[in-house]
């Protein structure tokens, strides 16, 4: 079967985009709120939070949802491992200004691979997606299918089938009027946003190119096979070592660099590339994980426009992470954390108020829940999901890859009815040139 919802045969990507953001905002803002389980009266109602994934990242979600609106409690989270919620708890009641707000008990820490469940289950408003990323769009399905809003850390899956997966929950919150706010942070940043927005109102003239980087050390590296805990089960490994597996993480390129392609889908309106090539590999052995450590791709837009992703994860090496716009009129340069700058004529440099863009996204999300108009960020989220997928499948394949191709790719990474006890080889690296698209 085919998947067409990103454009439908017929229209134009551009025509696509302009009408279902279009329909976006018209339903985001007609649409009244009935009941407790889409909105809340403002701050009349104690929002209760609930925490899937309790890493980092999530133990950072947490504290800033419950940063956001002083009217909010913790009442449950789920992870896998018990020892790792029992951390991100203790991290969040060492802050004074948090502490009487986490009210999990011993009944509410969820654990198991589908602890995630009972949680959802649980009685929460709101739910904060931080797992890994393989699990995303089954936590995603679940809590929309409940009626919860939600905040969707990135990216939004692994793989194709995953991502169709969350095209069907974005469609079915925006019809029951449910927040989905995604973690693609730098679109919550007020620099960045601006820099943008000049982009698009033409600061730059037509884009000719887009050049991003997101050259950085190693993430989470593997440990040796010797390293493995006598009786430690298949999951229980991948799971204590998720970045290092394809079906967890999606590789370097779609789970940190994703930031970089979302960037580049920004500076293009969010409009799909037609086609993309890629390089890439693995240079310093990782023992059993099978994520590659470098990859460029090459995307093409219908009118020729190009971007270059450069995404590398290796000790020793020159780190970069910055954007580059060219266009007819000049350039555009974001580098680093530095103050975006466009030359064209005139220089403009960004000059206005700082802010921390984790804390802004769930700033604007529970404000926007008070207001009764939920945030969904479900369309771009789920294109530069999809944009970072291609790119990695062009660059294990060896492949020009269409957006068709990668949209309606049927390669499926992450298992079914997974379960703690069952057995779960763990894929070849790919190698390009054999690997084949699916």
């Amino acid at each position: 079967m085919r998947h067409t919802a990103i454009p439908p045969a017929g229209q134009t990507r551009r025509h696509f985009l302009q009408s279902s953001t279009a329909a976006t905002v018209t339903t985001l803002f007609a649409l009244p709120l009935a009941s407790r389980s889409t909105g809340f009266a403002a701050n009349s109602d104690t929002l209760r939070i609930g925490l899937i994934g309790c890493g980092g990242r999530g133990t950072g979600a947490a504290g800033e949802a419950l940063t956001a609106d002083k009217n909010t409690v913790l009442v449950g989270v789920a992870d896998p491992f018990e020892a790792q919620a029992k951390s991100c708890l203790n991290a969040l009641k060492n802050k004074a200004e948090l502490k009487d707000r986490v009210q999990v008990s011993a009944a509410t820490i969820y654990t198991g691979v589908d602890g995630y469940k009972k949680l959802i289950e649980s009685g929460v408003d709101v739910v904060l997606l931080a797992a890994p990323p393989g699990f995303r769009p089954a936590h995603l399905q679940a809590a929309v299918a409940a009626g919860k809003h939600v905040f969707c850390e990135k990216p939004m899956g692994t793989d194709s089938p995953g991502v169709r997966s969350v095209m069907a929950s974005v469609q079915q919150a925006r019809e029951k009027n449910l927040a989905l706010t995604a973690g693609f942070c730098w679109r919550y940043d007020f620099a960045r946003r601006e820099f943008y927005q000049r982009v698009h109102e033409g600061a730059l003239g037509e884009i000719r190119a887009v050049y991003a980087t997101y050259l950085t050390g190693p993430v989470k590296p593997m440990p040796p096979a010797t390293a493995r805990p006598a009786g430690m089960g298949d999951v229980e490994w991948q799971l204590r070592n998720w970045y290092n597996f394809t079906w967890l993480s999606g590789d370097g390129l779609v789970e940190q660099a994703c930031h970089s392609v979302d960037k580049i889908m920004w500076a293009m309106k969010d409009e799909p590339p037609a086609k993309a090539v890629g390089n890439g590999g693995r240079q310093i052995p990782n023992h059993e994980g099978n994520i590659f450590d470098h990859i460029d791709v090459f995307y093409e837009w219908e009118n020729g426009v190009r971007a270059f992703m450069a995404q590398r994860q290796i000790a020793g090496c020159y780190s970069d992470n910055s954007d580059y716009v060219m266009g007819e009129k000049g350039t555009g340069t974001i580098k680093g954390w530095a103050a975006p700058i466009i030359k064209a004529g005139d220089t403009w440099r960004y000059r206005g108020a700082a802010n921390n863009m984790y804390q802004t996204e769930h700033d604007e999300l529970f404000a926007a829940l008070r207001a009764g108009r939920p945030i969904n960020d479900g369309d771009w989220m789920v294109k530069s999901t999809l944009a970072a997928i291609m790119g990695r499948q062009a660059a294990y394949t060896g492949q020009e890859i269409t957006w068709e191709q990668a949209l309606n790719s049927e390669e499926k990474f992450v298992p079914d009815n997974l379960t703690w006890d069952m057995a779960l080889p763990i894929k070849p690296l790919a190698v390009p040139g054999k690997t084949k698209f699916i």
